[in-house]
């Protein structure tokens, strides 16, 4: 898979020949998570070009580990899925993840702030349980971000479907949500909670009072928040 090889029989060298390139982990991430089409998979890894996405598809694909089909809906649509050897590798690439969450040191992590990555992963661990039985509208405000990333709506359709948004749909709101992308992200990856940051003041919520307080239930944090972290 790689120009380069380790050259060593060792089954550990040998994947990592297959998963250690550039993005691939993190790609495999995505798909485990369950995103299937390339705009599904762009949206999960946006600073990743569509170049070096096709790319990893392709050599994934050569590998075994994912495969393509047309979707039956949609057959103009390609569809990307793990093969029974990709889906082999999640407990791999939750034991990494749970790792990450526990040892490398927070402030580093949230260096690395991203609005798309933090509101399409919000997107798709939202819990509608709590959510009203109707169409529902939660719009997000980060003042400090640049108008164009500053709102998001999240959208609970009526058959409990999620939709997300960064250009006002047009809806009534239910809930707003006024925050910092720093504290946002703190809350998803389990470093703090929503009554701290209210309690705080770094987060405001306005509109129905029952979705303001369980926020914390609906919100459905990172899969890697239940990990304590131990490094700082």
């Amino acid at each position: 898979m790689t120009n380069a090889s380790y050259r060593q029989f060792c089954p550990v060298a040998m994947a990592s020949e297959i998963l250690c390139t550039r993005w691939t982990i993190v790609l495999l991430r995505e798909l485990i998570a369950g995103s299937t089409r390339f705009n599904e998979l762009r949206r999960g890894v946006p600073r990743m070009s569509p170049a070096l996405l096709s790319k990893r598809l392709r050599e994934l694909e050569a590998q075994g580990v994912v495969e393509r089909e047309r979707l039956r809906e949609a057959p103009e649509v390609e569809a990307y899925r793990l093969t029974s050897s990709g889906r082999d590798l999640q407990p791999v690439i939750e034991a990494i993840g749970m790792w990450g969450q526990k040892w490398v040191e927070a402030e580093p992590s949230l260096e690395n702030l991203d609005p798309e990555l933090l509101m399409w992963d919000m997107r798709r661990n939202l819990d509608t349980d709590p959510v009203p039985d109707r169409q529902t509208v939660i719009e997000f405000t980060y003042p400090e971000l640049p108008p164009a990333q500053r709102r998001w709506w999240l959208i609970v359709q009526p058959d409990r479907s999620v939709d997300l948004c960064n250009v006002d749909p047009g809806f009534d709101v239910d809930l707003f949500v006024h925050t910092d992308l720093r504290t946002m992200t703190q809350i998803w990856m389990g470093l703090t909670t929503v009554g701290r940051a209210v309690e705080a003041d770094t987060m405001t919520m306005t509109g129905h009072s029952a979705l303001a307080r369980d926020m914390q239930t609906w919100l459905g944090l990172s899969p890697f928040a239940v990990q304590q972290k131990l490094a700082g």
